[in-house]
């Protein structure tokens, strides 16, 4: 007798059967005993008839606990009325660890009270389902970026210098010497794609910010490419490829997690029609104004801001050369303007706004230096990367995806620490 995993019971139908498992929830009826059951890859639901068992084992099925964890033997048949397709009939267990007092019981729970308890909500369906979409938009990555000729390079996560401009850092001391927690590795991904041309990275961000916003987190999961030889344009062109490869990748292997959250695919599919809308930072003013909101050119969008540009658009829509003064001093300057970089946002729709942030780098020493001056930060840190003007600089662009932020997108959440496995509690701080 062969011992499988629930998500290979397909494969074994009419045969008998081991599975290790837990019991998430149960009911009975008179001589049935209805198990839900889970082993970690999919759950399904086990049928325990009191005629196939002694009435010691019977009864012993109908005290068991939630979260339970035991192994049991029956044979697999189709169930067409079930979401798995798919159940067992059970011909014997063994309990292999008790459960007591299990405190995510089968009720509603408010948000607080289950990532107080996210190491055992985890086990629920909800959570199963949305780290299981997460695990296949890392997968879809690896996959887009690897057929793409990109190598993936891993950036430190301990620097001595601010890349974004911002005061708002994790703050260490290294051996005597200040040190930050990195808010992006994306100048390590400049100096990687003048040696191999196309790189990105996957890794940790940190950002010490008390927001109290759902969009904002102080550690969260970046994906960041940089590609050398390449100019803005073609670049937004891979960030649009590369939103509707993961949300084409989720919509064909994520089926039943979908159902679980209740994502509609056929919403999802819009999202893979190419090419997104564009729309300048000056036309989108102008339209904020027009529908009466009191912006003035030269601010940042908030969220009521960008989730009206983005539903009017009713797709994900990049929002091309925002204001010199409010983006990163390693941003390319506008050929005819001085005011405005060569930059863009994708603002995801259904109220979710940016999910992806990128620009075409500059590539002049001079000028280069001079913004890091005026952002405030001491030159001397940025040598190394200043070097890469001096040897040989090639036009190059790049972005950064949030991941949490696409997930909370694509999934329909409302908090981004549902789609983290665990969350920190300076996360749960800010509700």
């Amino acid at each position: 007798m062969e011992t499988i995993s629930i998500i290979h019971a397909p494969e074994h139908v009419d045969e008998k059967v081991r599975i290790g498992v837990w019991l998430s929830n149960k009911r009975s009826s008179g001589k049935i005993a209805f198990l839900q059951l889970r082993d970690g890859t999919a759950f399904f639901q086990g049928v325990l008839r009191k005629n196939d068992v002694s009435e010691e084992k019977f009864n012993e099925a109908k005290e068991l606990r939630q979260e339970t964890s035991l192994y049991v033997t029956g044979t697999i048949h189709e169930d067409s009325r079930s979401k798995f397709g798919y159940e067992m009939e059970i011909e014997d267990f063994e309990v292999v660890g008790e459960s007591e007092d299990y405190p995510i019981t089968p009720k509603e729970h408010g948000i607080d009270f289950l990532l107080d308890h996210r190491h055992l909500w985890l086990r629920s369906s909800k959570p199963h389902a949305l780290l299981k979409i997460r695990n296949e938009v890392i997968r879809a990555t690896f996959e887009f970026f690897n057929d793409r000729d990109f190598i993936k390079i891993d950036a430190p996560l301990l620097t001595g210098s601010a890349p974004e401009g911002t005061t708002e850092l994790f703050k260490t001391d290294y051996f005597g010497q200040d040190a930050f927690l990195s808010q992006t590795g994306q100048l390590y991904e400049e100096a990687a794609a003048m040696a191999f041309g196309r790189v990105f990275s996957f890794g940790p961000s940190f950002r010490a910010e008390k927001s109290k916003t759902r969009r904002h987190l102080t550690e969260f999961w970046m994906i960041e490419p940089e590609m050398a030889w390449m100019h803005q344009e073609d670049s937004l062109a891979i960030q649009e490829q590369y939103i509707a490869f993961l949300v084409q990748s989720v919509i064909d292997n994520c089926q039943s997690e979908l159902a679980v959250i209740g994502r509609d695919v056929e919403t999802l599919k819009k999202y893979t029609r190419l090419p997104y809308p564009r729309i300048s930072y000056d036309d989108a003013i102008k339209l904020l104004q027009e529908n009466d909101f009191d912006v003035d050119w030269g601010v940042d969008f908030g969220s009521p801001e960008e989730t009206f540009l983005a539903n009017h658009f009713d797709q994900p829509v990049f929002v091309l050369n925002y204001p010199k003064a409010i983006k990163a001093f390693y941003m390319k300057r506008h050929p005819t303007r001085d005011d405005v970089v060569i930059c863009a946002d994708l603002l995801a729709p259904e109220g979710y706004g940016e999910i992806i942030g990128g620009s075409e780098r500059d590539t002049d020493f001079d000028y280069l230096r001079d913004r890091i001056v005026e952002s405030g930060q001491d030159p001397k840190d940025y040598d190394w990367y200043l070097d890469l003007r001096k040897y040989g600089s090639v036009p190059h662009s790049g972005f950064g995806l949030g991941l949490e932020r696409f997930l909370t997108w694509i999934t329909l959440q409302d908090h981004l620490r549902e789609t983290i496995p665990f969350p920190r509690m300076i996360n749960r701080i800010y509700p």
